[in-house]
């Protein structure tokens, strides 16, 4: 009889176990070779196979609610060299990838994140990854936000890109990337964050990109040349527009500031003709190293942004500048 209890006590224990553990196997699977394919670095000595991957103890890891299922992944900062594993992309239900700061993480982003096809925010930056920028990203039809800055990125913009109608971020900063920016960019659908700075880009920027109304627009330390007006209009809603250290040339007297309009960078390009309209209600302003002339409008901030932020033009004068003659 009492061997009899005794096992009863262990059948009912295990039970309960398995009740209590949340995390689905093949997802627990996943995380665990995942772990293996890194060489299990100490930044995932919590992913422990004798716990549950859903008890918010696993670094990094949590799950949906309702459905217990991997939701999102995110690592931060870490000196272990590794690549990122293809098993990555056997997490079909993920949502939230994010990769942040790991100056050793190499290799080119492997075609198995193709296969994440929840997935809404993929950040892969400050890390050492190269190669292109794959057509295969493409296929993430759900992406809304997608950072791969600060890394070692090269070769050209894909097209392909332009497919992802929920896309509301995109920021390629800091990379190597080469070539012009696709015509096919110009139909986002939801875009309002779209940052190329600090790349060898180059070529004049798509007239197709005047049918986006974006929010923040940072296009400096390029090699783009030619015109830049399609960022600008009274009835776009852009706040932020950086378009610092190209060879843009076009007529700054011609353009209608955007209403929401605070900062404005165009320095260290060809541009000519006038300060426009509305520009005394800026709050951040730099036209220095261009070819602009008039005198500069009186009120708002202009008198207080100082020289810097208008030497080095043809013929702009007034205050803080010389009088005008």
């Amino acid at each position: 009889m009492t061997t009899k209890l005794f096992l009863l006590f262990i059948l009912f224990s295990h039970a309960a176990i398995s009740l209590s553990e949340k995390c689905n196997p093949q997802d627990n699977k996943t995380l665990l070779q995942i772990k293996k394919e890194l060489n299990n670095p100490t930044f995932l000595s919590s992913w422990n196979p004798h716990t549950d991957c859903c008890n918010l103890t696993w670094a990094g890891v949590s799950c949906k609610y309702k459905t217990n299922r991997i939701q999102s992944i995110t690592l931060l900062v870490s000196d272990h060299a590794f690549q990122i594993p293809p098993s990555i992309g056997n997490l079909p239900y993920l949502e939230s990838l994010f990769l942040f700061e790991f100056p050793h993480l190499t290799g080119p982003i492997p075609e198995s994140i193709s296969k994440l096809t929840n997935l809404r925010f993929l950040t892969i930056s400050s890390t050492s990854i190269s190669g292109p920028i794959p057509n295969f990203l493409g296929k993430l039809k759900n992406l809304a936000d997608l950072d791969l800055s600060f890394n070692k990125l090269s070769g050209t913009l894909p097209p392909s890109l332009s497919q992802l109608n929920e896309l509301v971020r995109f920021d390629f900063d800091n990379n190597k990337l080469t070539g012009p920016i696709p015509d096919s960019y110009g139909y986002f659908k939801n875009l309002k964050t779209f940052t190329l700075s600090l790349n060898q880009l180059s070529g004049r920027i798509p007239l197709s990109l005047s049918r986006l109304d974006l929010y923040y627009v940072n296009l400096s330390k390029n090699r783009f040349q030619g015109d830049a007006s399609m960022f600008f209009g009274s009835n776009k809603g852009t706040g932020l527009i950086y378009l610092s250290r190209n060879m843009l040339a076009f007529d700054l007297g011609k353009v209608e500031l955007p209403k929401n309009l605070t900062t404005l960078d165009v320095s260290h390009n060809n541009i000519h003709g006038n300060l426009p309209l509305g520009v005394e209600n800026l709050s951040v302003l730099n036209v220095s190293y261009n070819w602009l002339c008039g005198e500069i409008p009186k009120g708002g901030n202009l008198q207080s942004f100082g020289v810097y932020s208008y030497f080095h033009n043809k013929c702009l004068c007034g205050s803080p500048l010389p009088k005008c003659k």
